[in-house]
This record gives structure tokens, sequence and C-alpha cells, in this order.
């Protein structure tokens, strides 16, 4: 993956494109943030239009020549783009072909029969957990929202007994787990490993689920005691199809990115040699690039013509993956042009500068930064690039696992109490038929639980890393 190593960040930051002082680059940043989240919030812009209005309007507070600050943020733009704009899309393909072939529903199937009574809220961990891995999170609900619904009506379960859990797994693979585009691009901002971000991600993700999770729900379910709603429960995305890929297969397709990821990761502690065979091999195989397009070629054998796609079905079925990714890669883009102007103005070095004299940790600063924007925006991608760019100078003197936990308290920070400002507040509003008092005491209480418990993990593996 393209990327911007920390030692290029910072000899960027050694030549800012203003003369600003430190004081007034605060304030800058304070206004360039307060205009993103204005027009997001108050004007309901586009975050794109935001980000880049935004970006602007950051260099001109800081007396930066509007030229310099245009070139700052297309420059961002375009490295970001090459970094993490292709791991989306390869993503998205994967997430289209595991919905539209019927695997989605061959593993929630599997895993449902042999699940009830108390397991159940566990099931449904496990399944959005594990369908969450290449699914973007408003595709995952939405891919998820029938099975929960169904699962409630056909057991009598309490809804949020049952989908609780469920969006407790897909929150938590949004904010944690590459190749999701938010820690794809905390990543890229921050020189992180991504094999190593991955493991540790998923150390931080498995006690973290399970206490949003299933642990939660119990309260949830006393708190907000309500049915499945009659009227929001469709039809299942793949019963026009006359077969189905296998479970086994299904699983072993979608793991397999990862599973590269992680061998490359291992390889790299374990044999530490640039020069050694076995290390040349996993380093291309367990690229993010090639994992993703790896999984990609083989999903469309072992789901696509599993399901009895043509040809033409294969292409239309990619062809429609992409489309409703392109305002994503947009803000994802506009988001590293925003970066990328912070980082010319000298702002990653102010920020170096004020926390020598902070006795607060790295990690916790990037948490709080993460968790005001979040907060501000509603947006959790939106609150990870920003927080990225930030913060992205404190990693300078960081060990390879030190930076990895960097990008988790960022992915965690982006998660804290989704309310009004957040799409997803009001998908999961409407979708589980509550009011806004019962959706705060439930999703947005999930979402506070999953980012609190997920930075005390990352404290405490600091301690240990």
């Amino acid at each position: 993956m393209t990327s911007l190593s920390v030692e290029t960040l910072a000899a960027d930051a050694v030549e800012p494109i203003t003369s600003a002082g430190n004081a007034q680059l605060g304030i800058a940043v304070l206004a360039g943030i307060a205009v993103i989240v204005l027009l997001i919030t108050k004007f309901k812009l586009h975050a794109f239009l935001a980000l880049t209005i935004g970006s602007l309007a950051l260099g001109a507070f800081a007396g930066a020549p509007l030229a310099d600050a245009m070139k700052s943020f297309t420059t961002g733009l375009g490295a970001t783009v090459a970094g993490v704009g292709v791991l989306i899309a390869l993503g998205a393909i994967l997430g289209k072909l595991l919905a539209d072939s019927g695997g989605a529903d061959q593993i929630v199937d599997t895993i449902l029969a042999k699940a009830s009574g108390r397991a159940m809220p566990w099931a449904m961990v496990l399944i959005a957990s594990v369908i969450g891995l290449p699914l973007f999170f408003e595709v995952g609900i939405v891919l998820l929202i029938p099975v929960v619904l169904m699962v409630a009506k056909r057991g009598n379960y309490s809804l949020m007994r049952i989908g609780i859990p469920a969006l407790a797994g897909l929150s938590v693979m949004h904010g944690l787990i590459p190749p999701h585009p938010g820690p794809l691009v905390a990543i890229d901002a921050v020189g992180a490993n991504l094999g190593i971000t991955l493991a540790l991600g998923l150390l931080v993700a498995v006690p973290t689920v399970i206490i949003a999770g299933p642990v939660f729900s119990k309260y949830a379910a006393r708190w907000v005691d309500i049915q499945a709603p009659e009227k929001m429960i469709p039809t299942r995305p793949s019963e026009d199809l006359e077969k189905r890929p296998g479970f086994g297969i299904t699983v072993a397709t979608i793991l397999l990115p990862v599973v590269l990821m992680l061998v490359k990761a291992l390889v790299d502690i374990v044999v530490d040699d640039p020069e050694n065979g076995v290390q040349k091999v996993t380093d291309v195989i367990g690229s993010p690039l090639i994992a993703l397009l790896a999984a990609v070629i083989v999903a469309m054998f072992t789901m696509g013509r599993a399901a009895g796609f043509t040809k033409e079905r294969l292409s239309s079925t990619v062809d429609k993956s992409l489309a409703p990714i392109a305002g994503i890669l947009l803000i994802v883009g506009a988001g590293g042009g925003f970066k990328q102007t912070l980082i010319d103005l000298g702002v990653g070095q102010m920020i170096l500068d004020f926390s020598k004299s902070w006795s607060i940790p790295a990690l916790l600063l990037a948490w709080l930064i993460a968790v005001a924007i979040r907060l501000a925006t509603g947006s959790a991608t939106v609150a990870t690039i920003s927080a990225a760019g930030l913060v992205a100078p404190l990693a300078a003197g960081m060990s390879t696992g030190e930076v990895s936990l960097l990008v988790l308290a960022i992915g965690a920070g982006s998660l804290f109490f989704s309310h009004v400002n957040d799409a997803g507040f009001w998908l999961v509003k409407e979708y589980f038929g509550m009011n806004v008092g019962q959706t705060i005491k439930t999703w947005s209480v999930m979402e506070t639980i999953i980012s609190v418990v997920g930075i005390g993990f990352v404290l405490l593996l600091s301690l240990v890393i």
C-alpha cells in the first residue's frame, strides 16, 4: 500500500507553507474544524464538499497562500486515494459478491440452526463480526436487519437482545479492523504496519464486542423492551437463487485476506530478514492489495459461480458494487487533503510541541481528539481522518506496535456516542421502530461502551508492547 511514512511527514512539516505561530495555527485548526462541522450539521452539506471548503478555510485562517493550500489539499487527496482507494473498491466488490450470491444468508442460516435460547445473542454477534469484515457499516446493517428482525420474531425475543449484539459486531469491525476505510486511512496517515494493526485490532475487538454486544444487550432489553416491527421485516435478499455457496467455503473466502495479512505480520516478526525468501513471498501475498484482490478473484468462483452466476451477472455484480462507494472515496480523499493541509501548515509539529508539556498519554490524546470530532460531525470516518492527520507526528518516536495502537485509539474514539447528527443513528432508529429516546438508551450507549472499552484495552496493551 502506498503510504506516507512518518519520516516523510516530519520532513514535510520542517518547511511549513505559512509563517504563523503556534497560537494562530491553533486558532486556524479550531476555525477549520468549526467550518467543517457547521457545513455538515447546519447546512447539511456533503462531507466531501465540507472537507474541501474546510481545508481551504484552514489554510486561509493560518495565513497560507491560497495556491499553496490548494496544492497541499490536492496532493493529500491524490496520495490518500492512491493508498486506500483500490482497497475500498476491492472490499466493496467482495461484500457485494457475499450478499448477492447468498453467501451471507448461508452463514446466517447455518449458525442460527445451531443456536437457540441464551446462545442466540452470541450467535448474532458472531454472524455480524464475520459478515462485517468485508462490508461497509451501512451495507452490513441493511444486510443483517432482516435477519435480526426475523430471528427476534421467530424466537419471540426482545429486539434489543438480538439487535444490539449484531450492531456491536458491525460497529467494532467498522471502527477497529482494516480493510474498513477509517482504519485504512489512519494506518496510512501515521505509517502503521497493517498486519500488526489487524492483529492488535482483533485482540481489542473480541473483548470489546462481547461487552458491548451480548453483555450490554441484557440491560438494553430491560430499558427498551420492544418486539420486531412487522412492517420492517423484508424479503430475504437471496430467495430468488436456486442454490447458494457452502458455509465453509464462504467463511474461508471472507477470512482469506485477513489470514494472508496476519501471516505476513507473523513472518515479519519471527523471521525479520527482508532478504529471506519466505519473507519476500509473504510480503507480496500479505500486502493488502494482493490479499484483497486474491479474495475477490476466489470469491468469483466460490460465491458467484457456486450460486450459478453467469459471466454477465458476475460483471454486473462488480459494476453495481462500485457505484455506491463513489461518495465514500471522495470523503476519504478529501479527508486526506485536509490531513495534508494540516501537515504542511506545521500543525502536527505544533501539537508535538504542546504535547511535550502535557502529562496526558499520546494514545489518550488521540482518542480524545477523535471523540471531539465525532461528537461534532457525527461521522466516524471524518473523525478518524481528521484525528489521524492531527496526531500523526506523535508516531515518530513510537515502536511499530505503539503506532498500531495509535490507530486503534483513533478508531475507538471515532465511535463515541452516536447521536442525532449521525446517519447511522437514524438508520437504526427507523429499522427498529424506536423513538429518539429509546435509540439513545440503546444504540448511542452501545457505541459509547465500544469506544470507552476499546480505549481501555488499547491502554492495557500499551503496557506490554
